[in-house]
């Protein structure tokens, strides 16, 4: 049976960076511009002065970091690295555009925070999200900070306190404080160690006040928890938090702000932690919050729910958990969680527990009042333990991401695995098809390389690759960088059991996987409407990918409409095997442009190649020993090539057989 893969590790983390900042109109640098830490003055990096202060950050090699002391619009044309501490100053103001990506590079030192005071408008959408992410060649949780916004509303650890991360001050008076907007934003792998015992979250929300919107936020794979109210009466709505480390959402110090829609899984410890106060359980104002439309899926090691520190006065409405074999977690130590308890102030309305593993606590509270809760049938955020309707698009590792969603494709593939064409792959680094296992690409499906050298697809003899494009929706793989470039990542290997007159059992130039033998019937799958573009990574001093190579591929084998564009080498190339190809188009490649080699016993039609480098076409037999068997016999039909080249249409000096070609 085929799965789906719909939770590969991802990222998506685009490397290439930059930042845009206004201008004056007299294009004329501040002569008064002081030098800032990194030794360049405001405005010598684009000869015009940025305005602000001296070391406000302003493209500065075209990364974020610093103050932001004036109103800032990030440009969504542009990816962005945080390199460090990325701070929105009182009476500044950060934008984001829809579908910008900022990509975090600088460990625990990178994080965006927003100062009491100061707002932040991230006006993402559900087809284009903002991304914040790791820039790391392989993410993980921990790589980076996170999100951290700090306003000016009540909370009950007092007003004028400092965060418990980025050190800035928080909390006051203004129930109705305003720190911007923030819609439709994805933080990934977050979590990084900011003491020996303080972690960032994904989002940690500060004081902050009603007047804030806050909806549409997901926390992907972050090493602490996902997102967390820290006081502060602002609401949260539609909050997805996948695979935190700790906690998923959690809420303390005084929040009386609400929930709705919220959608967890993954989680290593409670779905949903709610206290008061940790160091006085009774704190004043006291946590006050109604969540409706809740899911949780373990399983969860501290409960569904853990109400602790006091708790607070929580109303929960169509509270639905699936695998978890412990609904509410109340510490027996905690007497004023009990007292709360005991008084009515915990209620949870219609909670239902789906796929409840054998030994199912509701509750481990040990108190009289065991009618704080009761259970019916619901659908949680919308579809029950299913990602919700409105999750769909901007996400990511849920079964409905869609064309935002993006994951991270690396590692081997030791199964039947099919991808999905609604999903943004990034490859990160090899992905190998094993023996025995087979890759089903979908028509419209696009995978973007990010991992340079170390980004390729290859399938290994005794595997099969099934790409299924079609003339309307081909199957594209190509370069992840902002700035696409010939030689930005591998390409696409394909290793077979037929002949080659290199023997049997050799090892590939690229990719370092065993092909040949004696199957000239071979089959590694089939490849229609493919095109690879920017391949040529430079795999060792003499060996470059090429867009497509297929060695000792046999005529089992489908290998037709398939086109390398913009390549850093050869653009297709036949290492013996006797797979035959049709309908090929090489264009811009930077060596040859289709070659063939080593015993290829395949034939050629409707060949259309043209801007390469060198030879339109390359035909060999050996480069060892120009007499070896299986001789390179082939027919080619319906060729076209368009120069100028540097090596002929048609290079054959080697050729053996050159009498049987036909174009």
């Amino acid at each position: 049976m085929k799965r789906s893969i719909v939770k590969l590790s991802l990222g998506m983390a685009l490397l290439a960076v930059a930042y845009s900042c206004s201008k004056d109109d007299s294009n004329t640098p501040d002569p008064q511009a002081a030098t800032c830490d990194d030794g360049i003055q405001n405005g010598d990096e684009t000869g015009v002065d940025c305005g602000g202060s001296a070391c406000e950050p302003c493209a500065v090699d075209n990364i974020l970091e610093g103050d932001v002391t004036t109103d800032v619009t990030l440009d969504a044309a542009i990816g962005y690295e945080l390199a460090g501490a990325y701070v929105v100053r009182s009476g500044a103001s950060l934008t984001i555009p829809a579908g910008t990506v900022i990509s975090a590079t600088g460990g625990t030192s990178a994080y965006i925070a927003v100062e009491r005071g100061a707002q932040i408008f991230i006006n993402g959408n559900a087809s284009a999200p903002v991304v914040m992410t790791s820039g790391a060649s392989s993410p993980a949780p921990g790589d980076w900070g996170g999100l951290v916004v700090c306003g000016d509303a009540p909370t009950n650890k007092g007003s004028n306190v400092t965060s418990e991360v980025a050190d800035l001050t928080y909390g006051g008076s203004n129930a109705n404080d305003n720190s911007g907007s923030i819609r439709y934003l994805r933080v990934e792998y977050t979590g990084a160690t900011f003491s020996n015992d303080k972690e960032f979250n994904g989002v940690s929300l500060f004081g902050v006040g009603a007047g804030t919107t806050f909806e549409y936020v997901q926390s992907y794979q972050g090493g602490d928890d996902g997102i967390e109210f820290f006081g502060g009466t602002v609401d949260g709505d539609n909050l997805v938090s996948i695979g935190s480390g700790d906690d998923s959402i959690d809420f303390a110090d005084g929040w009386q702000g609400n929930g709705t829609d919220w959608y967890i899984a993954d989680g290593a410890k409670a779905g949903i932690e709610g206290s008061n106060n940790g160091d006085d359980g009774n704190a004043q104002p006291v946590t006050t919050t109604t969540l409706t439309n809740i899911t949780v899926v373990g399983p969860v090691t501290e409960g569904a729910l853990y109400f602790k520190e006091g708790g607070g006065n929580f109303t929960i409405n169509n509270f639905y958990t699936s695998n978890v074999d412990l609904g509410v977690k109340v510490k027996d130590t905690d007497a004023e969680a009990a007292a709360r308890i005991e008084a009515g102030a915990l209620a949870i309305n219609n909670i239902q527990f789906a796929d409840a593993p054998a030994g199912l606590e509701i509750t481990d509270y040990i108190g009289a009042n065991q009618s704080f809760y009761t259970q019916g049938v619901n659908t949680g955020a919308g579809n029950g333990a299913s990602s919700p309707d409105w999750a769909a698009g901007w996400t990511v590792g849920l079964d409905n991401s869609g064309p935002s969603g993006s994951e991270n494709l690396a590692g081997e593939v030791t199964g039947d695995v099919t991808l999905d064409a609604t999903i943004d792959y990034q490859l990160t680094s090899a992905f190998v098809v094993q023996s025995g296992a087979s890759l089903t690409i979908p028509a419209g499906t696009t995978i973007r390389a990010t991992g340079g050298t170390a980004a390729y697809i290859a399938v290994a003899r005794g595997g099969q690759i099934f790409i299924e494009g079609t003339a309307s929706n081909p199957v594209v793989m190509t370069s992840g960088a902002s700035n696409p470039a010939p030689g930005d990542w591998g390409g696409l290997v394909v290793c077979g059991d037929a002949p080659t007159n290199k023997g049997s059992n050799v090892t590939s130039e690229v990719a370092d996987l065993t092909y040949g033998g004696s199957n000239m019937m071979d089959n590694s799958g089939s490849i229609r409407y493919l095109r690879v573009e920017y391949t040529g990574a430079t795999f060792s001093n003499d060996k470059e990918f090429n867009g497509v190579s297929l060695f000792g591929v046999g005529a089992g084998t489908t290998f037709e409409y398939v086109q390398s564009y913009q390549g850093g080498d050869d653009g297709i190339e036949f290492f013996g095997g006797t797979v035959s190809g049709d309908y090929l188009v090489s264009i811009g490649s930077g060596d040859d442009s289709i070659d063939f080699a080593d015993g290829w016993q395949g034939n050629g039609s409707y060949w259309y190649i043209k801007d390469g480098a060198k030879a339109g076409i390359e035909g060999s037999n050996n480069g060892d020993d120009g007499n070896a068997s299986p001789v390179t016999t082939t027919m080619l039909s319906n060729i076209t090539v368009v120069g100028p080249v540097t090596e002929g249409k048609i290079l054959t000096q080697k050729l053996l057989f050159a009498s049987r070609m036909v174009t």
